[in-house]
């Protein structure tokens, strides 16, 4: 199988010198002092010497015991440290999944638009896919009825992300136990991105994670988003299935065996400073989506949205008289980054109209009045256009 190029490639390139950015997806990072501190604080001196004193040898393979046990008290009883697999980041994680999971007598059935490592992955490992599109008409809701009408003989994947980047929707709870449903009654794995899961805009929105909730349930998770913990570079996947963890422990040794052992224990110095990291990244994103609210209900005319219940993304509609490969190039010649409808779908197939907007960080507030600065000064000359 040919991989495909990074469709975030080019953004990368066309705004590699901007200034401001509102096409980052991750929430509020601490700098290395900050977490070391909220560990002292703890009375975690322990751990703050482990990180200073620790080993430079290998780490073990799939992660260390310490780290897979701290990632397991955020799931069920079904789920234990000898669930859980560590890797470098979450990407790495989805790639290792698809290559134990399909070869090229598989079907796999995946969703468009969204992040390419979440669509492609099993393409990459040889098996067929049937790619359903999402639609702003119906929420971005994933519809259950066309997933039935994907499903073939051979049909063994799924992959899904909930909460969906990049349009922040979350399914209901009645949506999600359908779907695990279908795939139970055909012998169907079901791999989820959750980067986005913690950071609902409302308690009550949250969902199971696939791995508590299905025994052929896959979650993908890493630090990066509601954690911002992005330089720490360390994501796992949580599954029931011991047999294919052992699969996808073999298919690292072909890839990055073990994580560093600075960075788990960065991991467990974070995920024990949870309660504080989450809920001030969750004030943030609160704060933020309603200055974004405020400034699509106040550009309505060339701006609109369905509205994000989790994570800290939006997919927006940009109507005036460009798309938004046309418009992503324009902010970014004034210094303003997003990300455009090419970076989540493959070229020709993509709503050229809708671009990506990250709220999750402190400076979100000026990258946006950036934004508004730069529609004052063209809308005069848009509404002539159109």
């Amino acid at each position: 199988m040919q991989f495909n190029e990074p469709w975030s490639k080019k953004h990368k390139r066309v705004t590699k010198e901007t200034q401001f950015s509102l096409s980052n997806s991750f929430a509020e990072p601490l700098n290395n002092k900050e977490l070391i501190e909220l560990t002292l604080a703890r009375g975690d001196d322990e751990l703050v010497d482990m990180y200073n004193n620790h080993s430079l040898m290998y780490s073990t393979n799939g992660g260390s015991l310490d780290l897979c046990e701290e990632i397991a008290k955020l799931y069920g009883d079904d789920i234990q440290a000898e669930n859980i697999v560590v890797f470098p980041g979450a990407q790495v994680a989805l790639q290792t999944v698809a290559f134990a999971l399909l070869d090229d007598s598989c079907h796999s059935i995946v969703f468009t638009p969204g992040y390419q490592s979440v669509q492609k992955s099993a393409a990459h490992a040889g098996s067929q896919i049937t790619e359903i599109e999402l639609t702003p008409q119906n929420g971005w809701a994933i519809d259950i009825e066309l997933v039935k009408q994907a499903i073939q003989k051979n049909t063994k994947y799924i992959a899904i992300n909930e909460p969906y980047n990049p349009t922040g929707v979350l399914m209901t709870h009645t949506q999600q136990q359908q779907l695990k449903d279908l795939a139970d009654e055909h012998g169907i794995y079901i791999v989820s991105d959750e980067v986005y899961r913690l950071l609902e805009h409302k308690d009550n929105d949250r969902l199971p994670a696939i791995a508590d909730l299905y025994g052929k349930g896959v979650s993908v998770v890493t630090l990066s988003k509601p954690w911002g913990g992005c330089g720490i570079s360390i994501g796992w996947i949580a599954l029931q299935d011991l047999e294919l963890k052992q699969k996808v422990i073999d298919i690292q040794y072909f890839g990055t065996a073990c994580a560093s052992r600075a960075s788990e224990i960065q991991a467990i110095m974070t995920l024990r400073s949870s309660d504080f990291i989450l809920q001030r990244n969750i004030a943030i994103i609160r704060d933020n989506i309603e200055l974004l609210a405020q400034f699509i209900e106040k550009y309505s005319e060339f701006f609109e949205w369905v509205r994000p219940n989790a994570g800290a993304v939006a997919y927006v509609k940009f109507t005036g008289p460009m798309n938004t490969t046309e418009f992503g190039d324009a902010l970014a010649d004034v210094g303003i980054s997003i990300k455009p409808a090419y970076v989540f779908s493959d070229p020709g197939t993509a709503d050229s109209g809708y671009f990506r907007v990250g709220y999750g960080e402190k400076i979100m507030p000026k990258a946006l009045n950036a934004l508004a600065e730069f529609v004052d000064n063209h809308k005069e000359q848009w509404r002539k256009i159109s």
